[in-house]
């Protein structure tokens, strides 16, 4: 009985630091994909001309 409230107290007190190790890989992966995408659209955006442009300029 001893071991078994033993682990659920170890369980319940590092349950703060296994979310944390689980979770920062995913925050880093998020940060990367998002600035990734922001790059290639501001690339297409710079290589492809924008009708907008064109109405403005007529």
């Amino acid at each position: 009985m001893m071991k078994v409230s033993s682990i659920l107290v170890c369980i319940l007190l590092l349950q703060g630091c296994i979310t944390s190790v689980v979770t920062f890989p995913v925050k880093v992966a998020y940060k990367t994909t998002k600035g990734v995408v922001k790059g290639t659209a501001a690339v297409v955006d710079a290589a492809i001309p924008d009708s907008d442009n064109k109405k403005s300029k007529d």
